[in-house]
């Protein structure tokens, strides 16, 4: 069966892979995007994607080029699953090439994606109606087992996705519940930017455990070895800050232990008992290094905008500013200037209400920019 939706994956790592097979498999025409050629010569000689897990076949795909304009000729929805620190090259290029009526999905946003890519839009004068909209997190775990082959670990049963503007998202849910049913639709922007829990999770652990990932080079098992009561309270702390800011933003943002109880049935007194309680968490071993996702996106990409938005909300994130601290050192990198702020979003003068006049109601017509 093919349908007449047309998808173009902009990404061909782990996730952008086992997204584009598993739509292709699902009978929809699939085109694949990559910025360097050499990630997806294999896929383009092979003409698609050997799919395992979850679901299993071999995958057709349509057109494969690192030509983006190419890549998303005629498509309607275009999926980004790139490291949110891409997000700013994807839009950049995408800008010039865009066709009225597509929607744009970040796999997923981090904390600040669609705002981002909706300023960059904006500064380029781009014409073309477009909605954005971001997932708050990605719908697979999905490793690529060998040339243009990949393997979907797991489906995740639900993924908030939200639009910018909010009155767009039902538009945008309806659109890709046909393909991928998982998709539910979340209030707006900020809650699935705020609702962001591996910004409490990947860089502080990373951070707290630099030596033993370096000595070891990953040989632990990262969460529940690397979680200790005392780590914990750190953690817990980072949440209490990211929680907080969104309630200045009028988001009410779950907190990192009651999404482990909704996420995996996870009980606990606090949130290291419930991190011990995860039986999902165990055997996931510590990255091999300190330059690791973990640190390079979720710090400027997540940390340094809540950071941002407290700073401009006068709600103090000292525990996180000091994690930025401590990975802009152990990097040698200048995270605070890297990251996503409230003015590189163009956020810079806007009150509370302002910003969520812009999240909810927008018209498209400022949105399209």
């Amino acid at each position: 069966m093919t349908t007449n939706v047309t998808y173009t994956v902009l990404g061909a790592g782990h996730g952008g892979q086992a997204l584009a097979g598993y739509l292709a498999l699902k009978g929809y025409n699939v085109n694949l995007f990559n910025r360097t050629y050499e990630r997806i010569n294999s896929v383009r000689m092979m003409g698609g994607i050997q799919v395992e897990g979850e679901i299993q076949g071999f995958a057709q795909l349509g057109i494969v080029t690192d030509n983006i304009a190419e890549a998303i000729k005629g498509a309607q929805i275009l999926m980004v699953v790139v490291p949110a620190y891409g997000h700013r090259y994807m839009a950049e290029n995408l800008g010039p090439v865009l066709e009225d009526g597509q929607i744009i999905v970040l796999n997923p946003g981090r904390t600040g994606g669609a705002l981002e890519v909706r300023q960059i839009l904006k500064e380029q004068e781009i014409k073309a109606r477009v909605i954005i909209a971001e997932a708050q997190t990605f719908i697979f775990a999905s490793r690529i087992t060998g040339p243009a082959q990949v393997k979907i670990f797991r489906v995740k049963n639900s993924i908030p996705v939200a639009a910018l503007p909010a009155y767009k998202t039902v538009e945008v849910v309806q659109a890709l519940r046909k393909a991928l049913p998982q998709f539910l639709p979340e209030d707006n922007i900020l809650k699935t930017s705020f609702n962001n829990i591996g910004a409490v999770f990947h860089p502080t652990l990373t951070i707290l455990n630099a030596a033993r990932i370096e000595s070891t080079h990953g040989g632990f098992d990262y969460y529940i070895e690397g979680i200790t009561p005392a780590t914990s309270l750190i953690l817990a702390e980072v949440d209490k800050e990211r929680v907080k800011v969104a309630e200045g933003l009028g988001i009410r943002a779950i907190t990192a232990r009651d999404w482990l109880y909704s996420a995996y049935d996870a009980h606990g007194r606090n949130l290291y008992e419930a991190i011990q309680n995860n039986s999902g968490y165990r055997g996931i071993q510590a990255p091999s290094t300190i330059y690791t996702r973990y640190i390079i996106e979720d710090v400027p990409m997540s940390l340094v905008p809540i950071s941002s938005f407290g700073k401009m909300l006068g709600i103090p994130t000292p525990t996180i500013d000091n994690m930025i601290h401590l990975a802009s050192l152990l990097h040698e990198r200048d995270y605070w200037r890297e990251g996503r702020t409230v003015e590189k979003l163009g956020l810079a003068n806007l009150s509370v209400k302002e910003i969520r006049e812009l999240v909810v109601m927008e018209e498209a017509k400022e949105v399209q920019v």
